[in-house]
């Protein structure tokens, strides 16, 4: 019999740029967007309180409506699990590897005042199971989803 494992992540953070939605050969809507988490901490040597962001790439497949609430600086609740893969470097260098978060469900916290007003607790579920959660393409890179040089985590 076999072990059972667990693969799940949970976040609580905010956009670091506008949801962009790409399309499969095939027609199947891929969202994609990062977010920022921080974790505070004080320094025991200096008394001083020190913060680190970590970025985290999402894609959520076959929810397109939503990319619309998916704003940067919005607060967003993200369910999912870690995929890793490997593709081969465009300028033949190796191989890379890449992980990313293929979101389960995603809901919209707290607002921005620019943002479009969506229902109270927006959602987005892309189900449960393989039968929903389509892998990334083999064949090419994954895009570039973490922050540019002046982008900050909200």
């Amino acid at each position: 019999m076999a072990s059972r494992s667990v693969n799940k992540v949970i976040l609580v953070g905010n956009l670091g740029r506008n949801a962009e939605t790409q399309y499969t050969q095939g027609g199947v809507p891929r969202t994609t967007f990062s977010v920022a988490t921080s974790r505070r901490w004080k320094d025991q040597q200096t008394g001083e309180w020190k913060e680190e962001t970590e970025w985290h790439n999402v894609g959520l497949w076959r929810q397109e409506n939503i990319k619309d609430y998916l704003t940067k600086g919005r607060q967003v609740y993200v369910e999912g699990r870690l995929q890793t893969r490997a593709y081969e470097a465009k300028d033949g260098s190796g191989k890379r590897y890449s992980t990313v978060i293929v979101a389960d469900d995603v809901l919209l916290l707290g607002g921005r005042g620019d943002a479009p007003a969506p229902e109270e607790n927006q959602t987005a579920s892309s189900g449960r199971g393989p039968s929903r959660a389509a892998p990334l393409p083999e064949d090419e890179p994954p895009p570039d989803l973490g922050p540019g040089e002046d982008d900050v985590p909200f």
